[in-house]
């Protein structure tokens, strides 16, 4: 009951100082230095952290065998983002900074192999028109689904749903494929494509292979000839309001501020990705497939200052057979929904309350049954998402396990 008090408090007193440590004014995001008299050539610098307070029901054991804490503090993320526009048609953007950073993995003097400081995205992109661009490098310009090309500045939920990064760790770096691609729009109709380098050392690099198990270590068993590459789409109709796509990050809520109506589809493909093993004991590969349709709406309702943001998304996701990692990637299928209502006010108003509901069902080959997860959670807004605070209450079933509920709390500034 003493944690359950103290996690309270901390919510409080993180209130308190970023309320008081922001201005009230709202702003574009970044410093944008004009290199030329006419701005054709400028960089812009952004930067943003986000501070986590989390308490879970569910206490684990260290090496000893004694109980972990069930209130811990964590950087969730603190990033670093610049971009410069060096002609009207070559462009460069490099992204560096870290995630997740807690005691456990913390060091010293901050070096080492559980240093969390690396490059996130570094590329350079060349506009053959208006409207179209082909690009390369380490990259986020990815396929699949809206929620697998998110914003980390601007999400509704308090985090992203984490398996609709359907790829992190298993053939890229933190959702990052080193690779090529082209971007751009016709008409209404957006799209993205890619080819990119399959990761060496995923997350499933020591998994062993079964007859009726594969595991996501092609590359590292059948070399870079069969899987060493992999293919990703995404596409976007427009119906309403235009979104931009200078950068690759989708914005997950405009908080009433435009009316946005989209319809989108997606692909990732990596042949080989996975192996398995024949009925003689040899390697096999297997396909991995990702296909996904999702839609997302964000609008103002009326005059009163109150806003929807509502995002749906279904995908099929084969990573080969009876494939299960961690409970967080599986073959099977998963439908995920968010909602989120501004409460109405003055338009002028610079604090905002905007609660929300997300929820994500997953259908899982490997233990012929499912996983849920349902979150409750609002933001409150002191500057937009430039200084915002959030509080989620996720409950997560998988299986046949109990069920594990989470409060966490969210500090954010993005400059």
């Amino acid at each position: 009951m003493k944690n359950k008090y103290l996690f309270v408090l901390s919510f409080l007193l993180l209130a308190t100082v970023i309320a008081s440590a922001q201005g009230s004014s709202e702003y574009t995001g970044g410093m944008k230095v004009k290199l030329n008299e006419d701005g054709t050539k400028y960089f812009r610098i952004i930067s943003w952290a986000q501070f986590w307070a989390q308490h879970t029901d569910n206490q684990t054991l260290n090496a000893n065998g004694n109980k972990e804490a069930d209130l811990n503090f964590s950087m969730r993320r603190a990033r670093v983002l610049m971009y410069a526009q060096l002609s009207k048609k070559f462009l460069i953007l490099t992204h560096f900074g870290l995630n997740s950073q807690n005691a456990g993995n913390m060091t010293p003097i901050g070096t080492g192999d559980r240093s969390q400081l690396f490059f996130h995205d570094v590329w350079g992109e060349y506009s053959l028109t208006s409207n179209h661009a082909v690009g390369g490098g380490l990259h986020y310009w990815n396929g699949i689904s809206r929620a697998n090309n998110q914003s980390t500045l601007n999400m509704l939920t308090l985090d992203n749903n984490r398996q609709s990064w359907s790829t992190i760790g298993l053939s890229d770096q933190f959702a990052r494929h080193i690779g090529v691609y082209a971007k751009g729009k016709f008409g209404k109709l957006q799209y993205r494509v890619a080819i990119n380098e399959a990761l060496n050392n995923g997350l499933d690099v020591n998994g062993v292979p079964a007859v009726n198990d594969a595991t996501y270590n092609g590359r590292a068993i059948l070399g870079g000839a069969d899987a060493g590459k992999n293919f990703a789409g995404y596409f976007d109709y427009n119906f309403l309001d235009q979104e931009g796509n200078l950068l690759p990050y989708k914005v997950g809520s405009y908080i009433g501020t435009k009316k946005v109506f989209n319809v989108g589809a997606g692909f990732f493909y990596h042949p080989n990705g996975s192996v398995s093993l024949n009925s003689s004991g040899n390697f096999k590969g297997e396909d991995v497939a990702i296909l996904s349709v999702d839609a997302f709406y964000d609008a103002p309702l009326g005059d009163n200052g109150s806003a929807i943001t509502a995002y749906a998304q279904f995908q099929s996701n084969d990573y080969g057979t009876n494939f299960t990692l961690g409970q967080t990637y599986e073959t099977g299928t998963m439908f995920y929904t968010h909602v989120g209502y501004l409460l109405p006010g003055d338009a002028d108003r610079k604090l905002k309350i905007q609660p929300y509901v997300s929820y994500n069902n997953r259908s899982i080959d490997a233990i012929d049954d499912s996983a849920n997860r349902l979150g409750l959670g609002g933001n409150l807004y002191f500057s937009g998402h430039h200084s915002k605070l959030s509080l989620e209450y996720s409950n997560q079933k998988y299986g046949n396990l109990d069920a594990v509920g989470t409060v966490t709390v969210q500090a954010m500034i993005y400059l």
